[in-house]
């Protein structure tokens, strides 16, 4: 890493961050620190027993919030991050927190001409965090002296920058025309459809450093612009994205396999837990909901921030990332190795991935990805196909379906550079007459691979077991990362195969399947050979 004064290095806590850092963004510990400042002096609570008193932020809305969002810069001075997805459970205090970063871009953070917006889908949604920054403006003398209230409108005035701070829905007429230098955003997740979110992130174009400030529950629609957001912050937590060094995530919740009951859960998933909600009443709502499944669904959703249609993960990244080993393509020439195919039937990611037997019990595996020009392009897909493709860590082919032609003479490419033995496909997919043609043309032996639950069960057994005895090496392919922890898994009569998580269609699995395919050919080719070599058989 290049020399990084201190303080920067102190506030590097993902690979995007060192990435940042790598390309000259520093840590600002005095614009870090303002906004908080700028909450105590100038902000006071108006609710509960708070009401009146300055605002002072929690540790980690202070910490793990505020403070990188505005102390991370640009080597030309301005803000590094211009998109925040911050989701926490309710009773967080987020639309306080919300409303006073509004106020703080709004009137302390030196914009002119400054607009600043609580965006919803429907007007009641976007008032709670805009009528809380109205009813913090009215019990601050000095914001009451200096901001114009409009009662009708509820348009707060920063008359001495030219600025205003409204709320504004999908039903506001101007929302196209949009200078934003800020907006904030309160529960993303019950937004339908994505027609005023593709509009509002587009509303920063004439600012230099415009925040689009996202904070939200979990929902329960997992094709949603929030679930594509969430998704997309856990990415960059756990590595899987490094060159975005716009977008800052902050996740709080518990795993669908942690115990919901147990305190360790609760602080895992509400930083605000003892100060803006009692223990004792959080031990209360648990016993209640250990009463009812609807209850007990409703708990773990707006308590834990558990995402109510997720299916829980087979895999855990920890786990994979365990099995991470620095190595190349170039390592591994001319060594023999069992293919699995799994290609799109029309504009989605093609995978193959190369299965390398390496000793008595151990493999290691190197993927090939592909995707249309069309797909990398179209906005409703996800935004890593375009992170990914960048980093040429997914070859794009031209067109808007999947090219096979293309694909077809990669493999005869990488069967050139390694002993490519047999490649396992999909029979009733479109690779059968790929298959043939390497067979036909090259010697490239192609084996069907029925997609039955029977067939798959033991390699995918087979690649669990692996992996949690770390026998399994991967590169750290970013891609088949995320596919990895996308995996579900389906269960009848003791068998098990790899699936989709439940409304999961954007969390694509087609590498993991790939790699379960290729293990069992290398699988069945070294049980071959080691029971016939241990039967004492000669030619």
């Amino acid at each position: 890493m290049l020399d990084i004064d201190p303080i920067t290095r102190a506030w590097i806590k993902t690979r995007a961050d060192e990435y940042a850092a790598e390309q000259g963004c520093r840590f600002d510990l005095a614009a870090a620190e303002r906004p908080g400042k700028f909450f105590r002096q100038f902000l006071r609570h108006s609710k509960g027993e708070w009401a009146g008193k300055p605002f002072e932020l929690l540790e980690w809305q202070q910490k793990d919030l505020i403070m990188p969002v505005f102390g991370w810069k640009k080597p030309d001075g301005t803000r590094r991050f211009q998109k925040v997805h911050c989701t926490v459970p309710k009773k967080q205090g987020k639309s306080t927190v919300g409303a006073g970063i509004g106020l703080y871009c709004l009137a302390g953070d030196g914009e002119g001409g400054a607009e600043v917006y609580s965006a919803a889908t429907d007007q009641a949604q976007a008032c709670i965090v805009h009528n809380e920054a109205v009813n913090m403006v009215r019990a601050s003398k000095a914001l009451s002296n200096s901001l114009e209230i409009n009662k009708t409108t509820k348009n707060i005035s920063y008359h001495a920058t030219n600025s205003f701070y409204r709320a504004l829905s999908a039903e506001s007429e101007s929302k196209e025309g949009l200078n934003a230098h800020c907006i904030i955003i309160d529960e993303l997740h019950v937004w339908p459809g994505r027609k005023l979110w593709d509009a509002l992130k587009y509303a920063f174009a004439a600012r230099r450093q415009g925040l689009l400030f996202v904070i939200t529950t979990a929902g329960n629609d997992m094709q949603s612009v929030c679930r594509e957001q969430h998704d997309y912050a856990q990415a960059i937590l756990d590595g899987v994205v490094k060159d975005d060094i716009r977008f800052f995530p902050y996740i709080r919740e518990a795993k669908p396999e942690d115990d919901w009951t147990a305190k360790e859960t609760w602080y895992k998933a509400n930083p605000s837990l003892g100060v803006t909600i009692r223990e004792d009443d959080f031990a209360a709502d648990v016993k209640e909901a250990q009463k009812s499944p609807t209850t007990q669904a409703a708990f773990k959703r707006y308590r834990l921030n558990i995402w109510s249609t997720a299916i829980n993960p087979w895999l855990r990244i920890e786990d994979w990332n365990a099995c991470k080993e620095s190595f190349t393509a170039e390592t591994l020439l001319n060594r023999s190795c069992f293919g699995g195919l799994d290609l799109s039937r029309n504009d989605d990611l093609s995978s193959l991935v190369l299965v390398f037997p390496d000793g008595e019990d151990r493999f290691m595996l190197l993927p090939f990805f592909w995707l249309p020009e069309s797909t990398i392009q179209d906005p409703d897909k996800p935004e890593l196909y375009r992170v990914w493709a960048r980093e040429k860590l997914i070859e794009v082919t031209d067109g808007n379906v999947c090219d096979y032609a293309f694909i077809q003479n990669r493999i005869v490419e990488i069967s050139q550079k390694f002993q490519l033995k047999e490649i396992a496909f999909d029979p009733w997919g479109p690779a059968e007459p790929m298959t043939q043609a390497l067979k036909d043309a090259y010697s490239i032996e192609g084996i069907k691979f029925p997609q039955t639950i029977s067939n798959f069960s033991a390699p995918t057994s087979e690649l669990e077991r692996l992996i949690l005895g770390k026998k399994l090496a991967h590169d750290g392919n970013p891609i088949l990362a995320w596919q990895a922890g996308n995996v579900a898994i389906k269960e009848f009569n003791g068998n098990i195969r790899p699936v989709k998580p439940m409304n999961g269609d954007a969390k694509k699995i087609d590498g993991i399947v790939a790699a379960i395919m290729g293990l069992a050919r290398a699988k069945q080719a070294k049980d071959f050979v080691s029971v016939y070599e241990s039967e004492g058989a000669s030619i």
